[in-house]
């Protein structure tokens, strides 16, 4: 009898351990845990998006006089049949500047749609009246890596992004992602700025990463329980053949009583 009750306790062990390291806290996994309910928090980020070095930008002005406008649009071939020709777009050099035709050399870097509309009124006025000037940022993506669903770079189709629709895009963290140390790593004109977030706090709305920019990387950190999961594996597997082996001997020495 003081054989089979040692053999019993150890298999109470070994369960008990497995059920332990499975067990997760829901402090580790929920999203805005400060948060109260009906509680009104003030977006104080006031988010501009800015042109960058190497931006693909596209810029079209038009006006009630078509043919008035037709220099100041770059297009790549020429009408016929009907058919329009593709619009050239924008790229930003190393210099921040754009080539604009007629006008000649830009600094729109470090510009928000709205500053460079002003910008492009402000240069167009001794050719066009009224100028309707559209601006569109072509090369809009940002990038989610590490702990989530689907990892990758995605478009963005408006003028700014969050990073929780980001992380959306790649499917929300997994259940091993470390949520309260997300890095958002932002470039400025070759310079790498790195930067984090915590999710599980309300105060994340108000981060300066809480919208994205232009090519901004998101990395989603593995948490312990991650880091360790090779181990706990092998753990795993060594306490199975552990339990397998006693409940076989408990099996036998049951048999022989």
């Amino acid at each position: 009898m003081f054989k089979k009750n040692q053999i019993f306790r150890a298999l109470s062990v070994v369960l008990l351990t497995a059920l332990v390291t499975s067990c997760g806290s829901k402090k580790d996994v929920v999203y805005f845990q400060n948060s109260s309910d009906f509680e009104t928090l003030v977006d104080r980020n006031s988010f501009t998006p800015k042109f960058k070095v190497d931006d693909l930008v596209s810029i079209y002005v038009s006006t009630l006089d078509n043919e008035a406008s037709v220099p100041f649009n770059l297009f790549r071939g020429v009408s016929e049949g009907g058919i329009t020709p593709e619009q050239v777009d924008y790229l930003i050099d190393k210099n921040g500047e754009i080539d604009f035709p007629v006008i000649g050399k830009l600094k729109i870097a470090g510009l928000s749609p709205d500053e460079l509309r002003v910008l492009l009124r402000q240069e167009l006025a001794d050719y066009l009246k009224d100028p309707i000037i559209n601006i569109r940022l072509r090369n809009f993506s940002v990038t989610v890596l590490g702990e989530v669903k689907n990892p990758g770079t995605f478009p963005v189709v408006g003028e700014r992004i969050t990073i929780l629709e980001a992380l959306g895009y790649a499917g929300d963290l997994t259940i091993k992602g470390e949520r309260d140390n997300v890095m958002v790593i932002r470039d400025f004109d070759g310079t790498k700025v790195y930067s984090r977030i915590d999710l599980t706090k309300k105060e994340a709305l108000n981060s300066p990463v809480f919208y994205l920019t232009q090519n901004d990387v998101v990395y989603v950190e593995p948490n312990k329980s991650a880091i360790t999961s090779s181990a706990l594996d092998n753990r795993a597997t060594i306490a199975v053949s552990i339990a397998s082996v006693l409940i076989t001997s408990a099996v036998l020495i049951i048999t022989r009583n």
